[in-house]
């Protein structure tokens, strides 16, 4: 059934909520910042250990955001997931330090294009153990249909969502993560099309991040997918500093769907 995932978004070191379509590669001038907490990563990673808040991630957006993570995941080991610069030669030491699993990005798309051994690479230093693996499709609209965004959600691919490839990948991971980066932190909704996609093409659990906005945001996933997709609200939450909706209606939301 639909729930609530919480997130801590690292940047530069803090937890940041961010506009996603904001962020670049080569220039810090274009980003634009919902809020920027005055508390650090363990600070959340602690509220969510304490309200049981299960499958939360940690995504460091860019450099300097090491020390942040691991301090959120000493904080609440075995309890969250880390992704952002996820590869091969690093993927075994974020587990060892206290991540329930890791979540992989561009990693697995270099020159735009899906990348196959390197999904195998990843899986085979996670000792082929696909329960700790997260694929993120993150993507963005092109042409009425949607393609895996990486390098901050820069860069489009040529790969494609669709029930194809959603098959292709799930076999390899325990669930996706996907961020619709073109509503990413904009507070206006979500995408309505995507979640039932979504919904229709995954056998497996999905979380989808991206425009979250109130409660009722939640009632509406639930019922565009049926149940099957979770969602994340970021920055509408009042733990962000959003006015949307509250951190401890979402904890409620979640006992009364358990």
């Amino acid at each position: 059934m639909t729930k609530f995932r919480p997130c801590i978004d690292l940047h530069a070191g803090s937890v940041k909520q961010i506009i996603g379509g904001t962020l670049s590669t080569t220039s810090e001038s274009s980003l634009k910042t919902n809020f920027t907490s005055e508390h650090p990563a363990g600070y959340y990673a602690s509220l969510y250990k304490e309200h049981n808040l299960t499958g939360a991630h940690v995504i460091m957006l860019g450099p300097g955001n090491d020390a942040a993570a691991r301090e959120a995941l000493a904080a609440w080991p075995g309890g969250l997931q880390v992704g952002g610069g996820i590869t091969e030669q690093n993927a075994r030491e974020w587990m060892e330090a206290g991540a329930e699993k890791v979540i992989i990005t561009s990693y697995l798309f270099p020159s735009s294009t899906f990348s196959q051994p390197r999904l195998s690479a990843i899986l085979a230093a996670l000792d082929n153990d696909k329960t700790k693996l997260v694929i993120d499709l993150s993507c963005r609209r092109k042409d009425d249909k949607w393609f895996v965004a990486t390098n901050k959600w820069q860069t489009i691919t040529d790969f494609e969502l669709n029930k194809e490839n959603i098959a292709l990948l799930s076999p390899h991971c325990s669930e996706f993560l996907i961020h619709a980066a073109d509503v990413e932190g904009l507070q206006r909704g979500i995408d309505e099309d995507l979640v039932k996609k979504l919904a229709e093409w995954s056998d497996i659990p999905v979380t989808y991040a991206g425009g979250g906005r109130s409660l009722e945001d939640l009632e509406l996933v639930k019922r565009l997918s049926g149940g099957k997709v979770d969602l994340t609200i970021g920055s509408a939450l009042d733990i962000f500093g959003g006015s949307g909706v509250k951190f401890e209606e979402c904890v409620r939301w979640n006992k009364e769907q358990a």
